[in-house]
């Protein structure tokens, strides 16, 4: 987990509002070490490891001055970051394999998109046209200058038109859409009679 810190830092730092070469950076290591696992020496069992030191190694070049601070005891510049994880290894005796593809990858990755165009050459590793759109249809994070644009419809899960239940909305009827009463009609009563007819007195004598 403290290694993989570095990439969070590489998002928002030399990264930031460049999603689409993000993704590349990663698509990139994991395609690059998938070739080099067929070199014999280099056939490893998991390339989790290597991926996160690839990162670790492209944050060392791209911060290089950055201070970093190991239990308080040890400090130097961002640079040697890879290869003073490479000597803690050795000294717990693992593998230094990982670190070796993970460093080999990173520096492909650095050199190609870095130095080499600084250095005047023609040959750049620019992000792929698909990786812009796969980013520009999910509509995640931000790319500057991305050439395609985001979609207006990214993270919608429903498209359409919607309606209000028991709404208060009115309609305008027709005189064929009005609903037919049979109605009898009330002969006219006068105002303020309550019975109309002929009276009889009760106990007549």
């Amino acid at each position: 987990m403290r290694r993989a810190k570095y990439g969070v830092s590489l998002e928002k730092g030399p990264f930031d509002k460049r999603t689409a070469d993000y993704v590349w950076m990663f698509i990139f290591g994991a395609m690059s070490l998938l070739v080099l696992s067929a070199v014999p020496y280099m056939r490893p069992y998991f390339l989790g490891s290597s991926l996160v030191f690839m990162i670790v190694y492209v944050w060392s070049r791209e911060l290089p001055n950055a201070r970093i601070n190991v239990y308080g005891l040890v400090h130097f510049k961002g640079f040697y970051l890879p290869y003073v994880m490479m000597a803690f290894d050795l000294l717990l005796g693992n593998s230094l394999r990982p670190a070796i593809r993970g460093i080999i990858v990173g520096h492909l990755y650095y050199f190609l998109t870095v130095l080499y165009p600084l250095a005047g050459g023609n040959f750049t590793l620019k992000t792929p046209l698909w990786v812009h759109k796969v980013v520009a249809y999910w509509g995640e994070g931000t790319q500057i200058n991305a050439p395609v644009q985001s979609s207006p419809y990214a993270g919608v899960v429903f498209q359409g038109r919607s309606y209000r239940l028991n709404g208060n909305t009115r309609r305008a009827t027709t005189p064929e859409q009005q609903p037919q009463t049979n109605t009898v009609p009330q002969p006219n009563q006068g105002e303020g009679v309550a019975f109309r007819g002929r009276s009889h007195r009760l106990d007549r004598s």
